[in-house]
């Protein structure tokens, strides 16, 4: 319990401890407009105190049955903090010095009895200072269990770290969980933030460092993670997340003190799902590479089929046909043309199949490089479909041949979609060497392509592109142009064809087969 927080408008409400109710009335008479009780034993006190609130007590001595000792004793038992001033005789000052002993706040004799007011007014006022800094360290408490309370529960440690102006570090605060995550308690922390530090790898924690120094110097949010060591530990990933804030001291570099306060968590379950999924999309790609491996053989298989079946079977095909035209009589001519246009769709036949061969297995590209294959893929690709290729190559251009192959089925694929979608009347090619890598930019005239185009889950060609270039460790992007039309580009390594690779085999049948 506590007294009436006291207001100067309000009039006081005076508790008088006293004998006789004449003294009472007279010691009240020097507080204006104050309203008072009176009390005269132990049990009447008690009740009255409970029926408060009051501003301040006045013990007058002398009060048979109860003593200041007696009187304080009671208002201590309930827990009030009550101004409690003693008007005494000045004969009795021996007893007013053990009502001070006692606890009283304050002794004033009669013969200096303008005392009074202003004592009790400052009592007052100093009860509700009291009072005040009760409520508001209740307040505090409060806030700060609630806060250890949130930071207990949270699943990780609640940090608040500071560097100061001769560049060391200390922890003000850490939550409980330092012990579940670092297998350090707080309090050991707290004394020696040098743990905190020798608890990650050597590198990551020379790494930490730099990462602090950075946050402090450019007051940008410290995000940094890194793996913790020894042996129960070993390969436990942490996450620091914090916000840099800068003492008055501090200035630009850095310098001066710093503060931290945000918190470290596990993060050890999202590394191991980030490295499952990084090999993953690396067994994905290898597969992916197996996979256009085999169609390329599939590919050398068909077009050396289309070569010495199909190619043979239709030149003696021709042979026949022209032997058994010329053997024709002369009349009727209907006959001798039919025998023509016969001739001709065999033309027509080998012509066809020889340009399949070609897409099948640009032989080419082996013999006389990639820009030469891609001149004569556009010149196929105008004659067959009616739309412009216009080609700009570098002509001393050398990659190896995976690159060269990946490169020309790139080119293949997107004149195909031109082709299929794009409704174009003109496609630029440009192939050039742009420091240390290869360049590969398409535009065309056409409709363009939209985002939803993009997102197609059935897009398999943009998506064999995209492979074929992770594949080289390049960069591929596709938009609209804008200006209309769509805009291929992609950047590769250059690598010198020079190099033996997995596709020498392919190219050596094409040679031998063209």
């Amino acid at each position: 319990m506590t007294a009436r927080p006291p207001d100067q408008d309000v009039a006081l409400h005076l508790l008088i401890l006293a004998a006789d109710a004449g003294e009472a009335a007279q010691v009240a008479a020097h507080f204006e407009d104050a309203s008072y009780a009176l009390v005269t034993d132990a049990t009447s006190l008690r009740t009255a105190l409970r029926a408060g609130p009051w501003d301040a007590a006045l013990y007058l001595f002398n009060l048979a049955g109860l003593t200041p000792a007696g009187a304080l004793k009671v208002l201590h038992g309930l827990d009030l903090d009550l101004p409690f001033i003693v008007i005494a005789d000045p004969a009795d000052e021996k007893a007013a010095a053990r009502a001070m002993r006692s606890g009283a706040h304050d002794v004033v004799f009669r013969d200096r009895i303008g005392r009074l007011v202003p004592a009790v007014e400052r009592e007052v006022r100093e009860a509700r200072y009291r009072a005040d800094h009760r409520a508001t360290l209740a307040m505090v408490n409060d806030s700060d269990l609630r806060f250890r309370g949130l930071a207990g529960s949270l699943p990780g440690m609640v940090f608040h770290l500071q560097r100061s102006s001769d560049g060391g570090y200390r922890f003000l605060y850490v939550s409980e969980g330092s012990q579940r995550l670092f297998g350090i308690k707080q309090h050991e922390l707290l004394a020696s933030p040098k743990k905190f530090f020798e608890a990650f790898e050597a590198d990551d924690r020379r790494e930490l460092e730099a990462a602090l120094a950075q946050s402090a110097a450019s007051g940008t949010p410290l995000d940094w993670s890194g793996r913790l060591r020894g042996r129960s530990r070993s390969g436990r990933w942490v996450d620091l997340r914090s916000t840099p804030q800068r003492g008055e001291d501090a200035h630009a570099g850095g310098h001066g003190i710093v503060n931290w306060q945000g918190i470290a968590t596990n993060i050890t379950t999202i590394k191991e799902t980030e490295a499952a999924l990084r090999s993953s999309r690396e067994q994905l790609s290898e597969l992916s590479f197996h996979l256009e491996a085999a169609r390329e053989q599939e590919r050398e298989r068909i077009a050396r089929d289309i070569h010495d079946e199909l190619g043979s079977f239709l030149v003696r095909l021709k042979i026949e046909a022209t032997l058994l035209a010329g053997k024709l009589p002369a009349e009727p001519p209907a006959l001798r043309e039919k025998a023509r246009s016969i001739e001709s769709l065999l033309d027509q036949a080998m012509g066809a199949a020889g340009r399949v061969a070609r897409e099948l297995r640009p032989g080419i590209l082996k013999e006389f490089g990639l820009p030469a294959a891609i001149e004569s893929l556009a010149e196929d690709f105008s004659q067959h479909f009616g739309i412009t290729c216009r080609v700009h190559c570098d002509d001393d251009l050398d990659a190896d041949p995976d690159t060269s192959l990946a490169l020309f089925r790139i080119v293949q694929e997107t004149l195909t979609n031109v082709a299929k979608h794009a409704h174009a009347s003109l496609v630029v090619v440009r192939l050039r060497r742009e420091k240390g890598s290869i360049a590969l930019e398409l535009r065309d005239n056409g409709r363009g392509i939209s985002d939803a185009d993009m997102a197609k889950p059935k897009s398999f060609g943009l998506r064999g592109i995209r492979e074929r270039v992770h594949s080289l460790t390049g960069e591929f992007t596709i938009a609209s142009g804008e200006h209309g039309g769509t805009h291929v580009r992609l950047r590769v390594p250059e690598r010198r064809g020079a190099e033996t690779t997995a596709t020498d085999e392919v190219e050596d049948v094409q040679r031998k087969l063209f």
